[in-house]
């Protein structure tokens, strides 16, 4: 089944299937980026004990997983958090929901390729790279992601699946051998802190350490932007988001276990002596003759996630892009000749990932982004599952195939409540002006605020086009006699 383009004749082409759609979410996330990217800082944070925040980040992030499959389900819309947000809300709403979404994806691909480059040296025994070797090494990484994007479906398919088992079989194995001949650690130093924190624990320690691994195991709702190219989406999708989530999860808690109980020196991982105790804790344990397959192995994963953003936040773009609510827009909602997809839009994201790279000439700059792309995560989220809850109480609320009967208003409750704290958890500065600057304990609001100005002077140039768009949806309703519609001819308005 294709689904009919607003930009002419071209038609986007129902091209993945169950498992294709299961495979983008779980490589987004990718156990080895969600746990490695984070292992040190929630040490840091928190001590041995740090291993429990991944245990309930994962239930909390389940909650926000079925709440965003009872939306694609009743819209499974190309766009995601964009065309649901208009829906629940309005134009303006969905456009800044879309906007922030935007950003918040390019600047986590450029974040995984200036990981990537970091990775390399050890990978190949060479000394680290300079800060201007390793950006150029990053904008090639960029470069060669943009072009494997543009090649089509077939390669992002076998890439996305190589990568998974390769990640699983990796992470799975790689622990088993540390759990049962490299311990180091009693199961009984699960419940202490190692000295983390400075006794305050709960708030400078196991809080803190739960907003770096919500920020670990976020993502997994992207593929949600592809649902106009995805077989019977309505009810594949939420299948796809909770399974690849809860799939990770499982991965990641039993390689979180291994590694913690590996670790021969918590004071020292505390203390900041040792700034990879991921990497430390493999390197000691198994010589460097393994640690650097396990290197390869990282980046495996990080490339991975780096090509399934890419592919999703360009059908964002596209989405905008068809509506005319985006400058270019006439240029942007082409789609290719050959396999249907937004080439033009795929190309945008690689430029502006390439121009975020380029602000990394400062470490301090390009923290503040990164930091800016956790809150990013959850402010979006927050958007749309704030706006279903009202919804739902509101008694406006009319599930698709995938719903969660009496336990809807209550999880999705929880989950919106989950996500305001997790925003407050980000964003609230743990040290102002003691050991950094102030703009960088306050990284995530000014990056917000950043990407909200930015925002403003966009939407302002769009402005009587969202709001044209929002009176062709709104007579469409009227004629539907509904007050929102499941109806895929209904996406495209202009």
């Amino acid at each position: 089944m294709s689904h009919q383009s607003s930009s002419g004749s071209m038609t986007l082409k129902r091209q993945f299937r169950m498992r294709d759609a299961f495979t983008i979410a779980f490589v987004f996330i990718s156990p080895i980026v969600a746990l490695y990217a984070v292992f040190g800082l929630v040490m840091q944070a928190a001590g041995p004990a740090g291993w429990w925040a991944f245990a309930v980040v994962l239930v909390l992030q389940l909650l926000i997983a079925l709440s965003l499959g009872v939306l694609v389900s009743r819209w499974p819309f190309q766009g995601g958090s964009y065309q649901w947000a208009r829906r629940l809300v309005g134009e303006s709403y969905g456009w800044a929901a879309g906007w922030a979404y935007i950003w918040t994806i390019i600047i986590v691909i450029a974040s995984n390729a200036y990981a990537i480059a970091s990775f390399i040296p050890p990978l190949l025994g060479i000394p680290d790279f300079s800060l201007i070797e390793h950006i150029a090494v990053a904008l090639v990484i960029l470069v060669a992601t943009t072009a494997l994007n543009l090649i089509g479906p077939v390669v992002l398919k076998i890439l996305t699946r190589l990568s998974l088992a390769a990640e699983v079989v990796g992470s799975i194995v790689l622990a088993t051998v540390l759990l049962i001949w490299h311990r180091e650690q009693p199961l009984s130093i699960l419940f202490t802190s190692g000295g983390a924190a400075d006794g305050d624990y709960l708030w400078g320690g196991f809080i803190l350490a739960m907003g770096f691994v919500g920020f670990g195991f976020a993502g997994f709702e992207t593929v949600c932007s592809m649902a106009e190219e995805i077989d019977r989406p309505e009810k594949n999708l939420p299948k796809a988001i909770v399974g690849a989530l809860a799939t990770i999860g499982i991965v990641v808690l039993y390689s979180s276990l291994a590694l913690v109980l590996s670790t021969p020196d918590f004071g020292a991982v505390i203390t900041g002596a040792i700034v990879d105790p991921a990497a430390n804790n493999i390197t000691e344990s198994l010589g460097p003759g393994i640690a650097q397959p396990f290197f390869g192995l990282v980046i495996i994963g990080f490339a991975a996630s780096m090509l399934t953003a890419q592919t999703s936040i360009s059908r964002v773009i596209w989405s905008f892009s068809r509506d005319g609510v985006l400058p270019a827009s006439r240029f942007m909602a082409k789609l290719s000749q050959k396999h249907r997809t937004p080439n033009r839009a795929i190309i945008v994201v690689g430029v502006l990932a390439i121009v975020i790279t380029l602000l990394a000439f400062s470490e301090q700059v390009y923290a503040t982004l990164v930091a800016a792309a956790a809150g990013g995560f959850f402010v979006t989220m927050g958007l749309v599952v704030v706006a279903l809850f009202a919804r739902i109480v509101s008694k406006k609320w009319h599930a698709g195939p995938f719903s969660l009967g009496v336990f809807t208003l209550p999880v999705v409750a929880a989950a919106a409540a989950w996500i305001v704290f997790e925003v407050i958890n980000l964003a609230w500065p743990r040290s102002p002006g003691e050991e950094v600057p102030w703009y960088v304990s306050w990284s995530v609001p000014i990056g917000l605020a950043g990407i909200a100005l930015v925002g403003l002077v966009v939407w302002l140039s769009v402005r009587d086009r969202i709001r044209a768009v929002n009176r062709d949806l709104h007579e469409h309703h009227q004629i539907a006699g509904e007050e929102d519609t499941n109806s895929a001819e209904s996406v495209a308005t202009s």
